[in-house]
């Protein structure tokens, strides 16, 4: 993980918008993901950090602290902004919250309310929605309804494997 940290990542956005419902899906997924990923790791494991940074459990935090954004930059989207809102890129948040003080269950099912949430308005969209599109700040290209779900089941993605990579280190 290490090696190719999320900050370096490079995107390309080239395919219809009709792969919206395709990429809902693994949007959705992500809670179960998750969910099966860490049950039954006792609170050690959980809170252990290593010398890359965040625990299992900061890392499902800072993914709760994060669902808010692919949602406000939709409603962004939707709203004709030409510009998406920024992320934190010093995840201040997620460094301040003390994740490792709560229990995994509360962080993980606030994490799956959020994100049904999330899911439940995505599919109201109209299909003339998912190609609708704003720059994003960061990486300075423009990015459609459709590329902010896929960006984002992306970051869950590399979160989900970081915490694979803490499990095979202390579990």
């Amino acid at each position: 993980m290490a090696k190719w940290p999320w900050i370096e990542r490079k995107f390309n956005f080239e395919y219809p918008p009709t792969k919206f419902p395709d990429i809902l899906e693994r949007f959705r997924g992500t809670p179960a993901r998750l969910e099966e990923r860490v049950a039954g790791l006792p609170m050690a494991v959980l809170t252990r950090r290593d010398d890359k940074g965040w625990s299992i459990q900061e890392n499902v935090g800072h993914l709760l602290e994060t669902e808010r954004l692919p949602q406000q930059r939709v409603e962004e989207v939707l709203a004709g902004e030409s510009v998406m809102c920024a992320a934190d890129m010093t995840n201040r948040k997620t460094n301040e919250a003390d994740h490792n003080a709560k229990h995994i269950e509360v962080l993980l099912n606030a994490f799956r309310r959020e994100r049904e949430k999330l899911v439940a308005r995505l599919e109201q969209l109209d299909e003339s929605d998912w190609g609708k599109s704003a720059l994003h700040p960061r990486l300075e290209q423009p990015m459609r309804i459709v590329d902010i779900v896929l960006f984002h089941s992306e970051h869950d993605d590399y979160h989900l494997a970081r915490i694979g990579e803490l499990i095979r280190a202390f579990a």
